[in-house]
């Protein structure tokens, strides 16, 4: 009985994965399409549990919400993503309370009730998304909450896993605090792409390495990073000057360097010390994972943010974290 309340609780927590993942997706595709006030109310739609589609439920719509002309694709674009992100609170609901009942039988219980707290909170993040009409500080915290929900299932599913590493790796274990270390610069390298995200700041700069010509003289922090921005009617589009969104994304450039440099001495530094195939194998995914993000965001840059692009940018800043909490986790607990 007990093996098989196990077994469920870990199919679960897999399929909440996988789910939070398509959630992460499609936050970001909605974002980068523009559609984060597709809908301008939650948590349906023009006051219906679907996009209004025929005339009468449009004119009806637009008869109650003047300032936001109905736009179908979006509307059906932000729709979406509410029903999936729905769909994983419950999951995550049905996972907390399978955790609080097996509890007597040795199972994690006080991280499936954090997960469920964290998503609580990132659905009101969701609702003040769409009420505080995209401030930026609200945009960033929900991207970083569904980032915070995928990390933290895939830390579940890990700690429900009674694995061992073979291979007396016991001289790799002083690594787990750097892993500790990259887990944190990479969770600020992240923060720093959804504030250039939230404040429309993706595209000031179109040259590599930094930025064009010019930039260090228009670098201007007074307003770049004011968490609490003027009153505005809508955020949507950006509300700060070419100066700040520069400065941003300058940052951002910045911060990835560091990430890059600093994840590439890790992985080079456990793959060379390492003597169990485990863990050779967890740098080189490790490395393999981080190139293509390095890739995608020269991509980025290159073609102009296209929405494949960008959007697989997102996913794949998900798997990198994947893969480093794997790794971390694994040396701290796991040797």
């Amino acid at each position: 009985m007990r093996t098989q309340s196990s077994s469920d609780i870990k199919k679960l927590v897999f399929v909440s994965i996988l789910l939070a993942i398509v959630v992460v997706s499609l936050g970001a595709y909605t974002r980068l399409t523009h559609a984060g006030l597709g809908c301008p109310d939650w948590p349906g739609c023009y006051g219906l549990l679907k996009v209004p589609v025929t005339t009468e439920q449009i004119v009806a719509a637009e008869q109650a919400f003047p300032e936001r002309p109905v736009e179908t694709h979006k509307a059906w674009n932000e729709m979406i993503h509410r029903y999936f992100a729905g769909s994983l609170g419950v999951l995550i609901l049905i996972i907390a309370l399978m955790s609080i009942k097996r509890r007597a039988q040795g199972g994690p219980v006080g991280l499936p009730i954090l997960i469920l707290l964290v998503v609580i909170f990132q659905a009101a993040l969701g609702m003040w998304t769409v009420t505080m009409k995209l401030m930026p500080v609200v945009v960033m915290g929900h991207l970083l909450g569904g980032f915070t929900t995928l990390c933290l299932l895939f830390l579940l599913y890990l700690r429900l896993h009674d694995y061992r590493v073979p291979g007396g790796d016991f001289s790799l274990k002083k690594y787990a605090k750097f892993g500790l270390i990259g887990i944190v610069i990479l969770a600020g390298q992240i923060g720093l792409g959804g504030w250039t995200a939230a404040n429309y700041a993706a595209l000031t700069c179109t040259e590599l390495p930094i930025c064009q010509a010019g930039w260090a003289e228009q670098v201007n922090f007074e307003h770049a990073f004011d968490l609490i921005p003027p009153e505005k009617d809508s955020y949507e589009f950006g509300h700060l000057d070419h100066a700040s969104r520069l400065t941003i994304h300058v940052m951002h450039r910045f911060g990835a360097i560091v990430a890059t440099l600093y994840l590439l001495w890790l992985i080079t530094s456990v793959y060379r010390k390492a003597q169990s195939p485990f863990f050779k194998n967890a740098a080189m995914s490790l490395g393999f994972i981080l190139s293509v993000q390095v890739s995608l965001g020269i991509s980025n840059v290159w073609f102009s943010l296209p929405l494949s692009v960008a959007v697989s940018h997102n996913v794949v800043a998900a798997m990198l974290m994947m893969s480093l909490i794997t790794m971390t986790y694994s040396l701290k607990r796991k040797i």
